[in-house]
């Protein structure tokens, strides 16, 4: 079994923030290999990614997740059915001045990879910072 957490400060409003990763169509838009999300029958999503598994050709499979989000403590928990038990928190809450807001994750594996997860929490939480910065920066 693995837990992991992290964090990053993110340079816009902790409202801004939480409203952008509670629209799951944002989704692509920082986690890596995602090309699509799409919700449906209340806190489901069917979500596409392109992958490169070692020793396979490239191909895109499509899976079903689930995401919920608590408007009350800032939260969005998410996970999806299988045999590794994955599932997280992400956590929204106000930074050192009205302008900043900071993102923790929290992250639950039955496959333990260690080096691996944390690397990809790390480049999800950059991937959300660049993202909504940049959707910031554009309004």
């Amino acid at each position: 079994m693995g837990d992991y957490d992290t964090s990053i400060t993110v340079a816009v409003p902790a409202a801004t923030l939480f409203s952008y990763l509670a629209d799951v169509r944002n989704l692509p838009a920082y986690m890596p290999r995602l090309t699509s999300a799409k919700p449906h029958d209340g806190d489901r999503v069917t979500v596409t990614a392109h992958i490169e598994p070692p020793g396979e050709p490239e191909q895109d499979v499509t899976s079903e997740a689930w995401i919920h989000v608590l408007e009350e403590g800032k939260s969005l928990e998410w996970g999806a059915p299988g045999p590794h038990d994955y599932r997280g928190k992400l956590h929204v809450s106000p930074g050192d001045d009205a302008h900043h807001a900071r993102l923790s994750v929290e992250l639950h594996t039955e496959q333990v990879e260690g080096a691996q997860v944390d690397h990809g929490l790390v480049e999800a939480l950059e991937g959300i910072k660049s993202a909504v910065e940049a959707a910031e920066a554009a309004r």
